[in-house]
């Protein structure tokens, strides 16, 4: 059986660290958040991160637009923030409404306040391998999940299943930066069944249910999954046949309780990371 990886308690470790750093330091870093939209599940969301913030000592502002807000609205506020000392970390919370160019609006943000990474100048620095990048994240969580398995990368078959902007394409960058050799398949690939069977690192990020069988994994294969989403009957799961894949890989996460709450831990310390880079302690 595979050892399940929990990362609600590593996540739990982490904010702890952090509340014990943010003491010593007597500082109390700031967090703007932008949220757009009658989203009901990013208000959720959002509620969720901010309370996880304030038990570790990051202070939270919250800018709420209603559907009708303009491109021109947001960015004049991204530059208000960029220009605000006081603010240290900047996070606009996706989806926006769809007449938002959301790309050009996280574009605007400071690198230095990128929280979540996905400036292209965090992304440049990413891909070259750069310590200094502010990596997104989920698959900042991912990886370091991975690296709880004690398990030697270098060498190893990583397929990222997934090519989004924010988990899959980063995550392939992280692994290879970790010399694995990285596949990552997506809609558009066939046959992924052959390539999970070769691969002892699997990150699936589909949120399509159960979409990875067990047999179509290597026999002791790590297995990160990353989606969530609800299945025929409405039960909460993962694109990974979590039951039956616990007796084909040497380490599994569960959904929920896995890499969800790595997410708002690496969202957490990347803002605390922010403010030490902006005062540069």
């Amino acid at each position: 059986m595979a050892t399940i990886i929990d990362g609600k308690k590593t996540a739990l470790e982490i904010r702890n660290d952090l509340k014990e750093k943010i003491a010593r330091l007597k500082i109390f870093p700031k967090l703007a958040v932008v949220l757009a939209g009658d989203d009901e599940a990013s208000k959720i969301y959002v509620k969720n991160k901010q309370k996880a913030a304030f038990e570790v000592g990051i202070e939270t502002i919250l800018y709420t637009f209603d559907n009708v807000v303009t491109q021109g609205q947001l960015e004049t506020l991204i530059d208000d923030l960029n220009n605000d000392a006081d603010v240290n970390g900047i996070l606009i919370h996706l989806p926006l409404p769809k007449h938002i160019n959301a790309q050009k609006l996280l574009n605007k943000v400071c690198p230095l306040k990128d929280v979540d990474g996905f400036h292209p100048f965090n992304i440049g620095l990413l891909q070259n391998g750069d310590i200094n990048a502010t990596i997104a994240a989920t698959p900042k969580g991912v990886l370091r999940l991975i690296k709880q398995t004690k398990i030697d990368l270098v060498g190893k078959n990583a397929l990222v299943i997934g090519r989004s902007n924010i988990v899959g394409k980063p995550m392939s960058m992280l692994l290879l930066n970790e010399n694995c050799t990285v596949t990552i398949a997506h809609s558009k690939t066939s046959d992924l069944r052959s390539l999970c069977q070769n691969a002892d690192i699997v990150v699936s990020a589909t949120g399509c249910p159960r979409l990875v069988k067990a047999d179509w994994l290597k026999k002791g294969a790590v297995v990160i999954d990353v989606g969530i989403c609800r299945d025929e009957s409405g039960k909460l799961c993962g694109d990974v046949d979590f039951d039956k894949a616990l007796e084909v890989a040497s380490y599994i996460t569960p959904v929920p309780g896995g890499v969800g709450p790595m997410t708002i831990a690496m969202l957490l310390e990347n803002v605390v990371d922010a403010y030490l880079k902006q005062h540069q302690q």
